[in-house]
Protein backbone atom coordinates (compact mmCIF):
# COMPACT_ATOMS: atom_id res chain seq x y z
CA UNK A 1 0.00 0.00 0.00
CA UNK A 2 1.40 3.32 -1.05
CA UNK A 3 2.02 5.72 1.79
CA UNK A 4 0.63 9.22 1.64
CA UNK A 5 3.34 11.79 1.18
CA UNK A 6 3.45 14.28 4.10
CA UNK A 7 2.33 17.80 3.27
CA UNK A 8 4.90 20.53 3.22
CA UNK A 9 4.31 23.82 5.02
CA UNK A 10 2.89 25.55 1.96
CA UNK A 11 0.36 22.77 1.33
CA UNK A 12 -0.72 22.92 4.96
CA UNK A 13 -1.22 26.68 4.84
CA UNK A 14 -3.35 26.28 1.72
CA UNK A 15 -5.56 23.81 3.62
CA UNK A 16 -6.09 26.42 6.33
CA UNK A 17 -6.99 28.97 3.69
CA UNK A 18 -9.53 26.58 2.15
CA UNK A 19 -11.12 25.90 5.55
CA UNK A 20 -11.84 29.57 6.35
CA UNK A 21 -12.83 31.45 3.18
CA UNK A 22 -15.19 33.85 4.92
CA UNK A 23 -15.97 35.45 8.30
CA UNK A 24 -19.18 37.29 9.04
CA UNK A 25 -19.04 40.66 10.76
CA UNK A 26 -21.00 39.99 13.95
CA UNK A 27 -19.67 42.61 16.40
CA UNK A 28 -21.34 46.03 16.45
CA UNK A 29 -19.82 49.49 16.73
CA UNK A 30 -20.60 52.99 15.44
CA UNK A 31 -23.17 52.40 12.68
CA UNK A 32 -21.14 49.47 11.32
CA UNK A 33 -20.15 45.92 12.11
CA UNK A 34 -16.72 44.31 12.39
CA UNK A 35 -15.03 40.97 12.91
CA UNK A 36 -13.67 40.56 16.42
CA UNK A 37 -10.09 39.47 17.10
CA UNK A 38 -11.22 36.42 19.07
CA UNK A 39 -13.52 35.45 16.20
CA UNK A 40 -10.64 35.43 13.73
CA UNK A 41 -8.37 33.40 16.02
CA UNK A 42 -11.11 30.89 16.83
CA UNK A 43 -11.90 30.42 13.14
CA UNK A 44 -8.36 29.45 12.13
CA UNK A 45 -7.00 27.78 15.28
CA UNK A 46 -8.79 24.47 14.81
CA UNK A 47 -7.42 24.03 11.31
CA UNK A 48 -3.93 25.14 12.38
CA UNK A 49 -3.95 22.42 15.05
CA UNK A 50 -5.25 19.88 12.55
CA UNK A 51 -2.49 20.69 10.08
CA UNK A 52 0.23 20.84 12.74
CA UNK A 53 1.19 24.48 12.19
CA UNK A 54 2.65 26.85 14.77
CA UNK A 55 2.62 30.64 14.52
CA UNK A 56 5.27 32.35 16.62
CA UNK A 57 5.15 36.17 17.00
CA UNK A 58 8.15 38.33 17.79
CA UNK A 59 8.26 42.05 18.53
CA UNK A 60 11.28 43.54 16.80
CA UNK A 61 10.79 47.15 17.86
CA UNK A 62 8.37 49.37 19.78
CA UNK A 63 7.67 53.06 19.24
CA UNK A 64 5.38 54.98 21.60
CA UNK A 65 4.39 58.62 21.03
CA UNK A 66 1.98 60.81 22.96
CA UNK A 67 -0.25 63.59 21.73
CA UNK A 68 -2.09 65.91 24.12
CA UNK A 69 -5.28 67.66 23.04
CA UNK A 70 -6.70 70.64 24.92
CA UNK A 71 -10.45 71.10 24.95
CA UNK A 72 -12.37 73.92 26.63
CA UNK A 73 -16.07 73.76 27.45
CA UNK A 74 -18.47 75.20 30.01
CA UNK A 75 -16.80 73.19 32.74
CA UNK A 76 -13.28 74.41 32.05
CA UNK A 77 -10.22 73.20 30.16
CA UNK A 78 -9.35 69.54 29.90
CA UNK A 79 -6.17 67.91 28.61
CA UNK A 80 -6.33 64.44 27.12
CA UNK A 81 -3.20 62.54 26.11
CA UNK A 82 -3.48 59.79 23.53
CA UNK A 83 -0.67 57.24 23.40
CA UNK A 84 0.06 55.76 19.98
CA UNK A 85 2.02 52.49 20.03
CA UNK A 86 3.64 51.12 16.88
CA UNK A 87 5.17 47.64 16.67
CA UNK A 88 7.46 46.17 14.06
CA UNK A 89 6.52 42.50 14.13
CA UNK A 90 7.80 39.22 12.80
CA UNK A 91 5.54 36.20 12.47
CA UNK A 92 7.08 32.77 11.85
CA UNK A 93 5.11 29.79 10.56
CA UNK A 94 6.60 26.43 11.60
CA UNK A 95 5.65 22.97 10.32
CA UNK A 96 5.42 20.90 13.54
CA UNK A 97 5.97 17.69 11.55
CA UNK A 98 9.15 19.11 10.06
CA UNK A 99 10.39 22.03 12.21
CA UNK A 100 13.07 22.87 9.67
CA UNK A 101 10.31 24.20 7.42
CA UNK A 102 9.64 27.81 8.33
CA UNK A 103 8.16 30.91 6.74
CA UNK A 104 9.05 34.30 8.23
CA UNK A 105 6.73 37.27 7.61
CA UNK A 106 7.38 40.89 8.49
CA UNK A 107 4.34 42.75 9.87
CA UNK A 108 3.24 45.96 11.54
CA UNK A 109 0.84 46.62 14.42
CA UNK A 110 -0.51 49.71 16.10
CA UNK A 111 -2.58 50.49 19.16
CA UNK A 112 -4.12 53.66 20.54
CA UNK A 113 -4.75 54.09 24.25
CA UNK A 114 -5.79 56.94 26.51
CA UNK A 115 -4.51 55.54 29.81
CA UNK A 116 -1.18 54.49 28.33
CA UNK A 117 -0.63 51.07 29.88
CA UNK A 118 -2.51 48.98 27.29
CA UNK A 119 -0.95 50.27 24.08
CA UNK A 120 1.33 47.29 23.43
CA UNK A 121 -1.42 44.77 24.20
CA UNK A 122 -3.81 46.52 21.84
CA UNK A 123 -1.20 46.66 19.10
CA UNK A 124 -0.45 42.93 19.49
CA UNK A 125 -4.13 42.01 19.30
CA UNK A 126 -4.71 44.27 16.30
CA UNK A 127 -1.61 42.98 14.48
CA UNK A 128 -2.53 39.31 14.99
CA UNK A 129 -6.09 39.81 13.76
CA UNK A 130 -5.13 41.55 10.52
CA UNK A 131 -2.14 39.31 9.88
CA UNK A 132 -4.39 36.24 9.86
CA UNK A 133 -7.11 37.94 7.80
CA UNK A 134 -4.69 39.17 5.14
CA UNK A 135 -2.35 36.17 5.10
CA UNK A 136 -5.21 33.75 4.43
CA UNK A 137 -7.17 36.22 2.25
CA UNK A 138 -10.26 35.79 4.43
CA UNK A 139 -13.23 37.75 3.12
CA UNK A 140 -15.39 39.65 5.61
CA UNK A 141 -18.83 41.09 5.04
CA UNK A 142 -22.08 41.78 6.85
CA UNK A 143 -23.85 39.27 4.59
CA UNK A 144 -24.52 35.82 5.95
CA UNK A 145 -22.25 32.93 4.81
CA UNK A 146 -24.89 31.46 2.47
CA UNK A 147 -25.22 34.74 0.58
CA UNK A 148 -21.43 34.95 0.36
CA UNK A 149 -21.37 31.55 -1.36
CA UNK A 150 -24.04 32.72 -3.82
CA UNK A 151 -22.20 35.91 -4.68
CA UNK A 152 -18.88 34.20 -5.27
CA UNK A 153 -15.41 35.48 -4.54
CA UNK A 154 -15.03 37.61 -7.68
CA UNK A 155 -18.24 39.60 -7.24
CA UNK A 156 -17.60 40.11 -3.54
CA UNK A 157 -14.11 41.39 -4.30
CA UNK A 158 -15.43 43.90 -6.81
CA UNK A 159 -18.21 45.17 -4.54
CA UNK A 160 -15.89 45.79 -1.62
CA UNK A 161 -12.77 47.07 -3.32
CA UNK A 162 -11.47 50.06 -1.29
CA UNK A 163 -12.35 53.36 -2.91
CA UNK A 164 -9.27 55.21 -4.11
CA UNK A 165 -9.18 58.88 -5.00
CA UNK A 166 -6.30 60.70 -6.66
CA UNK A 167 -4.99 63.44 -4.42
CA UNK A 168 -2.46 66.17 -5.15
CA UNK A 169 0.86 65.95 -3.34
CA UNK A 170 1.67 68.44 -0.59
CA UNK A 171 -1.97 68.94 0.38
CA UNK A 172 -2.28 66.25 3.05
CA UNK A 173 -2.43 66.54 6.83
CA UNK A 174 0.55 66.29 9.18
CA UNK A 175 1.37 63.38 11.46
CA UNK A 176 0.26 65.44 14.46
CA UNK A 177 -3.10 66.12 12.84
CA UNK A 178 -3.49 62.42 12.12
CA UNK A 179 -2.87 61.57 15.78
CA UNK A 180 -5.48 64.15 16.78
CA UNK A 181 -8.11 62.07 14.96
CA UNK A 182 -7.42 59.14 17.30
CA UNK A 183 -7.55 61.46 20.30
CA UNK A 184 -10.97 62.74 19.23
CA UNK A 185 -12.10 59.12 18.72
CA UNK A 186 -10.84 58.30 22.24
CA UNK A 187 -8.62 55.55 20.90
CA UNK A 188 -11.26 53.88 18.72
CA UNK A 189 -9.25 52.90 15.64
CA UNK A 190 -12.19 51.30 13.84
CA UNK A 191 -14.20 54.52 14.15
CA UNK A 192 -11.35 56.48 12.55
CA UNK A 193 -10.85 53.93 9.78
CA UNK A 194 -14.57 53.71 9.04
CA UNK A 195 -14.97 57.49 8.94
CA UNK A 196 -12.02 58.24 6.66
CA UNK A 197 -13.16 55.39 4.42
CA UNK A 198 -16.32 57.35 3.66
CA UNK A 199 -14.08 60.05 2.18
CA UNK A 200 -12.17 57.56 0.05
CA UNK A 201 -9.08 57.25 2.23
CA UNK A 202 -7.33 54.07 3.33
CA UNK A 203 -4.73 55.80 5.54
CA UNK A 204 -4.74 58.93 7.64
CA UNK A 205 -1.61 60.10 5.81
CA UNK A 206 -3.72 60.47 2.64
CA UNK A 207 -6.29 62.87 4.13
CA UNK A 208 -6.54 66.23 2.39
CA UNK A 209 -6.35 69.33 4.57
CA UNK A 210 -9.54 70.66 3.00
CA UNK A 211 -11.52 67.69 4.35
CA UNK A 212 -9.74 67.32 7.69
CA UNK A 213 -12.10 69.41 9.84
CA UNK A 214 -15.16 67.70 8.38
CA UNK A 215 -13.68 64.32 9.30
CA UNK A 216 -12.82 65.54 12.81
CA UNK A 217 -16.37 66.80 13.31
CA UNK A 218 -17.90 63.54 12.07
CA UNK A 219 -15.74 61.47 14.42
CA UNK A 220 -16.62 63.80 17.30
CA UNK A 221 -20.34 63.50 16.52
CA UNK A 222 -20.11 59.70 16.54
CA UNK A 223 -18.31 59.73 19.89
CA UNK A 224 -21.05 61.96 21.36
CA UNK A 225 -23.69 59.57 20.02
CA UNK A 226 -21.99 56.70 21.80
CA UNK A 227 -21.90 58.60 25.08
CA UNK A 228 -25.51 59.73 24.87
CA UNK A 229 -26.77 56.28 23.89
CA UNK A 230 -24.60 54.60 26.54
CA UNK A 231 -22.95 52.41 23.93
CA UNK A 232 -19.53 51.10 25.04
CA UNK A 233 -16.53 51.59 22.80
CA UNK A 234 -15.70 48.44 20.88
CA UNK A 235 -12.95 46.34 22.41
CA UNK A 236 -11.76 45.06 19.05
CA UNK A 237 -9.51 48.05 18.44
CA UNK A 238 -8.51 48.16 21.99
CA UNK A 239 -7.32 45.10 23.71
CA UNK A 240 -10.40 44.02 25.59
CA UNK A 241 -9.31 40.56 24.54
CA UNK A 242 -5.80 40.76 25.92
Amino acid sequence: MEQTKPKNIYQKLIEVRKAVPYLQKTESGNQYKYVGSSGVLTAVRGELDKQGLLLIPRVKSVKVTGDTVEKTDNYGTKHTTTWFTELTMEYTWINADNPEEKIVCEWYGQGVDIAGEKGVGKALTYAEKYFLLKFFNIATDTDDPDKYQELGNNELHINHEPKLISKPAGDTITEKQAKRLFAIAKGNQDLVRNTIGKYGYERTSEIKKAEYENICNEISDNVKMQIYDDIPFMGDAGGGEN
